[in-house]
């Protein structure tokens, strides 16, 4: 009788064993839900960033006027009524967009 019962629980460990390391819900699925977890993280990251960009971004503009101004300057092309603005046909450059969006009162020049 000691014998039976011993060989069905051997069994009974041997299946539980099974579901844990290779059934539904076991060793094996949680390792691949992990990898998923950290392929979706590492995509999700850029965006993160970009939302925090975006997110002081609004501070900024809700809170101070030299972004609103900076905003226009780079978007719309504002220019004050104190200074003077200088187009040369045909020449673009990052650094004469943010010279013309900082130029204040200096009388912006784009080049």
């Amino acid at each position: 009788m000691l014998k039976w019962l011993a060989i069905a629980l051997l069994l009974l460990l041997a299946l539980l064993q099974y579901r844990l390391w290779l059934g539904d819900g076991g060793i094996r699925e949680l390792h691949e839900i992990r990898e998923r977890v950290a392929v979706l993280d590492a995509a999700n990251k850029p965006l993160r960033d970009r939302n925090a960009r975006l997110a002081a971004e609004v501070v900024d503009l809700k809170t101070g006027l030299d972004a609103i101004e900076e905003r226009a300057r780079s978007d719309i092309g504002m220019v004050r009524t104190d200074e003077q603005f200088y187009w040369v046909p045909g020449v673009v450059s990052e650094a004469g967009r943010e010279q013309a969006g900082t130029a204040g009162g200096r009388g912006g020049m784009n080049e």
